[in-house]
């Protein structure tokens, strides 16, 4: 007999922004590469709930979704915020060098002399390149790019150079 899965087994994919339209439509934040990465899976999880994805498309900045079960402008603006996510397992697997933005959350950070110096706690991208979130030993947070030498992941958890994390 399998585990169920846990929220913690599960990789967000998108973020309910907002109702489009009145028909239960839902506009998306899309964390994946493009729409056709949230299309691959047809049943996902929003806000905890088991949804059957019925179609999603682009919507310029957006992608605009619809799900099994919401019909309404109402109902589509109660989501508002929620996460939508897949389980871990229906993920493709990964090449060499990839990585799931979710597999770096909560890996601890070290520098060069092995010494602890923070956490991931977040994983951002503008445009540039990845950062990582790091949550140093005292508390205060820092934004450093996640690029070789600089931040690189060995043996599930990171090295990184501190003179990053201002």
């Amino acid at each position: 007999m399998s585990e169920p899965v846990t929220e913690a087994q599960r990789v967000a994919l998108a973020a309910v922004a907002g109702a489009h339209g009145v028909k239960g439509e839902v506009r998306l934040k899309l964390f994946a590469d493009s729409v056709d990465s949230l299309a691959a899976h047809k049943n996902l999880f929003v806000g905890g709930s088991g949804k059957k994805l019925l179609s999603v498309r682009d919507g310029g900045k957006t992608a605009i979704a619809r799900f099994d079960g919401v019909a309404s402008r109402e109902a589509a603006e109660a989501l508002r915020g929620q996460l939508v996510e897949v389980d871990r397992d229906a993920l493709p697997p990964l090449e060499e060098g990839e990585y799931y933005y979710a597999d770096l959350i909560g890996l601890t950070c070290f520098d060069s002399q092995d010494n602890t110096v923070g956490s991931v706690v977040g994983v951002e991208n503008f445009g540039a390149g990845d950062l990582l979130e790091v949550e140093k030993t005292d508390g205060k947070r820092a934004l450093i790019p996640y690029r070789d030498g600089i931040a690189d992941l060995v043996a599930a958890r990171i090295v990184l150079d501190p003179a990053f994390l201002a």
